[in-house]
């Protein structure tokens, strides 16, 4: 009688690893949402941990969310779509930052939101204990992972919290947003631009790139006749001068463009019922960056730059900042 030989089936060991990833995410305390096959396999992306590798031999990557699609393609044969990586993003990867399996952008923790640099990293505790799996002490190691786990939640959270940056709006009202991208932008915008050209306005709305509603006055807003949902696509600013009875709408065009001409029917639209006037401003950072918008830029707005704050560009029209019937 001959001796069989074992036949190694690829689909099978690709199978049992992601069933431990999410045998150890359940162990860690995630829902059915955050130990489902799709977090298990972001979670062995960001190991490294190939379907024939032992859970010893795991690394700690800085990826990208694309980075993560593509080894999944290459290791796991994953073909994730490009519209599902921000599904990656929300439903995966910010519950794991949420929860201290990861840390954001390690190598530069002020990076900007929407910044295509910005990666993910397995913390080093958890890394500790989950190369540790299926080890003898395994056990022991989860018992104290989770019970100093509560600590190294706070310590990140306020790690994050100290890069944002603060902002003190006119009336007084204080917030913050996260780092980098338009909202350093957006700070010069109030500090700026409405200190000198919207005195005793009232700020309605500031969106941010982390949290599209860091200011939202929807009732002051209801009051003048602008009704708002989340699928409408806000200005990144809007301002309201109760003496003149103006709303004014400012792009921070330093991430996104200026107010252009498909922008500006955009913003109308959204702003139909309005019963104050209506004042487009495009925000730039400087004049060498309005260069790059001079064709763009819609006629009967203005623009302002934050290198010349004491100056506003007008394009065309018969009024100087003001709204037009």
């Amino acid at each position: 009688m001959s001796e069989q030989t074992a036949i190694h089936v690829p689909g099978e060991s690709r199978e049992e690893r992601i069933a431990e990833a999410r045998q150890i995410l359940g162990l860690l305390g995630f829902d059915a949402e955050r130990s489902n096959e799709r977090s298990a396999l972001v979670l062995l992306a960001l190991l490294e941990l190939g379907p024939d590798a032992e859970w010893h031999e795991a690394e700690r990557p800085m990826l990208r969310t694309v980075q993560v699609m593509q080894w999944l393609r290459d290791e796991y044969g994953k073909d994730y779509k490009p519209n599902t990586r921000e599904t990656i993003r929300r439903f995966t990867l910010h519950q794991f930052a949420e929860a201290g399996l990861v840390v954001q952008n390690p190598d530069r923790p002020d990076r900007p939101t929407n910044s295509p640099k910005w990666c993910y990293q397995i913390e080093p505790a958890a890394y500790g204990l989950i190369t540790a799996f299926k080890q003898g002490d395994f056990e022991e190691r989860l018992k104290e992972y989770l019970a100093e786990r509560p600590g190294l939640q706070s310590l990140y959270a306020r790690e994050r919290e100290m890069n944002r940056i603060p902002l003190q709006l006119p009336g007084g009202k204080k917030i913050d947003l996260s780092p980098g991208g338009q909202n350093v932008l957006i700070v010069q915008v109030i500090n700026e631009f409405c200190e000198r050209y919207t005195p005793n306005g009232e700020v309605l709305y500031i969106g941010d790139a982390d949290d599209k509603w860091a200011v939202f006055e929807k009732e002051a807003l209801a009051s003048l006749g602008v009704e708002v949902d989340s699928h409408g696509k806000m200005p990144d600013v809007v301002v309201y001068l109760r003496e003149k009875n103006w709303l004014v709408l400012i792009e921070a065009a330093s991430s996104h463009g200026p107010v252009d001409h498909k922008r500006y029917r955009e913003l109308s639209e959204l702003f139909r019922g309005s019963t104050a006037g209506l004042v487009f401003i495009s925000a730039l950072p400087s004049r060498v960056e309005l260069r790059k918008y001079l064709k763009d830029i819609a006629w009967e707005t203005d623009v302002w730059c934050a290198d010349n704050p004491t100056h506003l560009i007008h394009f065309n029209g018969e009024r100087f900042l003001g709204p037009y019937n």
